[in-house]
């Protein structure tokens, strides 16, 4: 039987290859489906995404707002913060109006935290900078403030700076829901049946590593850049826990008014919808 290819994409970061590692590695059955996994930065997956380019994609909140007329929201493997998410981060504690003075050191304008910041701060300067080089090049006086997201949100006091806002927790302040940051993506044109079906590998994949924590945790610690186990463990629970199992009302309201919010201020189309496959 012939088969076809299936590109899923995710970042190089520990919670994603925690919860991709089942289907990336041959361990959920795919019948008809070869599978590729593709690592790249958010960013990166986040522009391809306009292109279409990968059938199955991990994407940031804020870059689905700019793809949802050709991909779909896939219910399983979403990256939540509720009270906690990306932080800003300085040599010191400095008020919101010191901060929007400052040129901030962000890992791209399509990641859901820069989003977050603009419905917080409204203006100020920024430049684009790896993620992974963030806190060196604040710690270094490079850059007064950085958004960091991913691991460096437990790594950053190493750097001997101290967390300026949480933006989770200033969102879950604001709205009283949870922050959707990171979630999965099925391209529409795979037909309803086929992304029904993939939606349910990526519950499987999902399902393995939460049962088979230590043999996934083993994988996920080679994207971890050096981080210890213990800090690298309590990252994945950070961002994979229930709301990755399942799309929960309460996080897909949080998605629905973050895209109202960045509507009301043109920061996405008006045409971005939180499409699900049902």
């Amino acid at each position: 039987m012939d088969t076809r290819l299936l590109q899923v994409g995710h970042s190089p970061d520990p919670d994603d290859a925690f919860m991709f590692y089942a289907l990336g590695k041959g361990l959920i059955p795919t019948p008809g489906y070869e599978i590729k996994e593709i690592l790249a930065d958010i960013q990166t997956l986040n522009e391809w995404a306009k292109e279409a380019r990968l059938e199955v994609t991990a994407l940031s909140a804020h870059g689905y707002a700019w793809v949802s007329d050709q991909y779909a929201l896939l219910p399983y493997g979403s990256s939540v913060g509720d009270m906690y998410g990306p932080k800003i981060v300085a040599h010191g504690k400095m008020g919101l109006g010191t901060l929007k003075e400052k040129k901030i050191a962000i890992p791209g304008e399509l990641t859901t935290a820069y989003l977050v910041l603009k419905l917080a701060l409204d203006e100020f300067e920024f430049d684009v900078v790896p993620f992974q080089d963030i806190l060196g090049k604040v710690q270094s006086g490079e850059y007064e403030a950085g958004l960091i997201i991913h691991e460096g949100q437990l790594t950053y006091q190493d750097y001997g700076l101290e967390e300026v806002l949480d933006l989770g927790h200033w969102w879950y302040e604001t709205t009283a829901l949870p922050l959707p940051l990171g979630i999965n993506a099925v391209r529409k044109n795979l037909g309803a049946n086929s992304c029904q079906q993939i939606s349910q590998w990526v519950k499987a994949s999902l399902e393995y590593a939460v049962s088979h924590r230590e043999e996934a945790m083993a994988h996920a610690l080679q994207y971890a850049g050096g981080v210890d186990v213990q800090r690298v463990d309590k990252f994945v629970s950070m961002y994979v826990n229930e709301d990755s199992l399942e799309l929960r009302e309460k996080t897909r309201k949080g998605l629905e008014l973050l895209f109202k919010l960045a509507k009301e201020k043109k920061l996405i189309p008006e045409s971005a919808r939180v499409d699900v496959v049902e």
